[in-house]
């Protein structure tokens, strides 16, 4: 939104003809009342050199950033418990789709910065290291998919836990791997919406018999 805003200034400011902001420690010449030798804040200047008809445009966008955004953006921070759970729900299946492309990209925006996983045998991975992976396409997945059915989500307040059976499918170093996996990813709301925060995996689960 900032730069949003700092993009509308910059027009207000090309629609004046050198109408470049100065920050005044004295009054401009003919503005009263201001007095001598107090420091002006931002003045658009000269304003005299522009056309009202320029202004409006951009000043309506200008007011409709400050003052809609911001009511939108609340109305976003007071969803439903349903609401939530139904974001957060999408968002962890988009992630489980990015890591089956190796799409580091799209990772990087559901992880928090301070991402930590743990599997179920007790390796610990960050968000550096999962990413330097996808970027390397280390894994080849044939399937990385939460199973039908099986994803719960819970909300508390900002905080929301997903969990889901995973199948895992794929090549890693010339190793096929074939099973299936419960896990508990933590979500928590940001300023900039859901963050995945902490993941938590179990040991692969035992393969289920085969009936001929």
């Amino acid at each position: 939104m900032t730069s949003l805003i700092l993009e509308t200034i910059s027009q207000i400011r090309e629609s004046c003809n050198h109408g470049a902001v100065r920050r005044l420690r004295h009054p401009a010449p003919r503005i009263e009342p201001l007095q001598r030798g107090v420091a002006t804040t931002f003045l658009i200047w000269p304003l005299r050199k522009c056309h009202l008809h320029q202004l409006l445009p951009v000043c309506a966008k200008l007011l409709l950033m400050i003052v809609v955004l911001p009511l939108a953006t609340t109305a976003k921070l007071n969803a439903s418990p349903e609401e939530d759970a139904k974001a957060v729900a999408a968002l962890d299946t988009k992630y489980q789709g990015a890591v089956k492309a190796n799409d580091a990209a799209t990772m990087h925006q559901i992880l928090a910065d301070d991402f930590v996983l743990v599997t179920g045998r007790g390796k610990v991975f960050s968000k550096a290291d999962l990413l330097d992976s996808a970027r390397k396409n280390e894994v080849t997945y044939e399937r990385q998919d939460e199973e039908p059915g099986s994803q719960k989500v819970r909300v508390w307040g900002d905080t929301a836990v997903v969990t889901a059976l995973l199948w895992i499918k794929s090549v890693q170093g010339g190793k096929p791997a074939d099973y299936k996996l419960w896990f508990s990813d933590t979500y928590v709301r940001t300023p900039t919406g859901w963050r995945y925060v902490f993941g938590q995996a179990s040991l692969p689960l035992p393969k289920e018999p085969e009936f001929k």
